[in-house]
């Protein structure tokens, strides 16, 4: 039974929930800017052209893309530290830890995916968007079970944030694999010598953060110029942070997501989801949701995710190769695979790469909001009740008889 969190695994929790709110209150304002007589101001202001140049070297991007391209780097970096210490010394150190997290993940990851593409099948032009609900907002879903309290155990908070980041390592290779084109050979030959010049420096024991970053923004230059979509400099980067820091304990990698989180939780994602999650309701009805597109996407986060992560977690359960930890019943194991379904923030991000910002971007964010919607109340609700039911329980086994 885990009686007691590691101390940097309580901060993670502490700051991703708060970031959740910060997150949501991010969105509801960027719904209401959408549908207000700001709406053009809005539009005008993610458009605004920024432009970086050095010499021959020029990045000009509008505001829009600084934010999806620039900022969510920062975001992927923390998540590559955050994987690296978690299979170093965490959750995924071990396969006792990781095996149920593991399998729960592919199973949510792949049977979303395979919803999409079932409603999709036959809509070409659609199906670049198969991985949109593969994803799981770990910000968001840790912030709903803080509204819960101590009405879920630690073990399932564990659980959750273990199967995220295992989400979020499938979301990165889907990326790196489907959602490159037009590659710049010459780039990428000079973003590998960045790469050897950061791991080189992992090799030889610099614990020195500031020459890790100086190589880590020329390599993120040098992936935006080759084609690959740049936030996967960030998780290469932070793989090269070493996690030992030598003889006085200190940890590079740890102080340096210390840092970092803070800033994700409250500035990076906020703003991304400002960006991101204006959709204008101006004359939607039911029958724009039933189109294939927000539809595929809904129901691969509110049904693909129930039946992928339940059900291979069941399976594997029974079937002896995972072990479901004796705190978590299975009701709540079940009201975590709907709070999985909260895709949002990584949903958004693999729906601008999927259609970039046009038309179907609109559709995209309807089926991501709508899918995220429900799926969130249906996981609160069902573990308030799970939890009320166990408060009960206890509160009669303690009474005197």
């Amino acid at each position: 039974m885990i009686d007691q969190l590691r101390p940097a695994i309580k901060e993670f929790l502490a700051q991703e929930t708060t970031g959740g709110y910060f997150l949501f209150a991010a969105a509801i304002l960027a719904m209401i800017v959408v549908n207000s007589p700001l709406a053009d101001i809005y539009a005008g202001l993610w458009q605004t052209p920024v432009e970086v140049r050095a010499g021959a070297l020029e990045i000009a991007k509008p505001l829009f893309l600084w934010v999806n391209d620039g900022l969510m780097a920062i975001f992927f970096f923390l998540i590559g530290l955050e994987v690296k210490r978690e299979i170093l010394d965490g959750e995924l150190s071990s396969m006792d830890k990781a095996g149920l997290p593991i399998v729960a993940a592919i199973g949510g990851m792949a049977i979303p995916a395979l919803v999409f593409v079932a409603i999709n099948w036959g809509i070409p032009e659609n199906l670049d968007g198969w991985a949109i609900p593969a994803a799981t907002d770990i910000a968001f879903a840790l912030g709903v079970l803080a509204l819960l309290g101590s009405r879920v155990p630690v073990a399932l908070k564990v659980l959750l944030l273990a199967i995220a980041i295992i989400d979020d390592i499938g979301a990165i290779l889907i990326i790196a694999l489907f959602y490159t084109s037009n590659l710049s050979m010459m780039a990428l030959m000079l973003g590998a010598v960045a790469v050897v010049a950061l791991f080189l420096l992992n090799r030889f024991g610099v614990v020195r953060i500031a020459p890790y970053i100086l190589i880590a923004i020329i390599l993120w230059v040098c992936v935006l110029k080759s084609g690959v979509h740049a936030t996967l400099a960030g998780v290469v980067a932070a793989l090269a942070i070493p996690l030992s820091g030598g003889k006085d304990g200190h940890s590079p990698l740890k102080h340096l997501e210390h840092q970092l989180h803070p800033w994700v939780a409250f500035l990076v994602l906020p703003v991304f989801a400002f960006a991101n999650a204006g959709v204008s309701l101006a004359g939607i009805s039911i029958a724009d949701l039933m189109a294939p597109l927000p539809l595929g996407i809904a129901l691969g986060l509110l049904i693909g995710k129930q039946i992928g992560i339940f059900g291979f977690a069941f399976v594997a359960n029974a079937t002896g190769i995972v072990k479901k930890p004796e705190e978590i019943s299975w009701v709540q194991l079940y009201g975590l695979a709907c709070l999985a379904g909260i895709g949002f923030t990584m949903s958004l991000f693999i729906g601008t790469l999927a259609f970039g910002d046009g038309a179907q971007m609109e559709q995209v964010k309807l089926g991501v909001i709508v899918g995220s919607l429900i799926s969130g109340l249906l996981g609160y609700f069902l573990l308030r009740i799970s939890g009320s039911k166990q408060s009960e329980t206890a509160s009669a086994q303690a009474a005197p008889a």
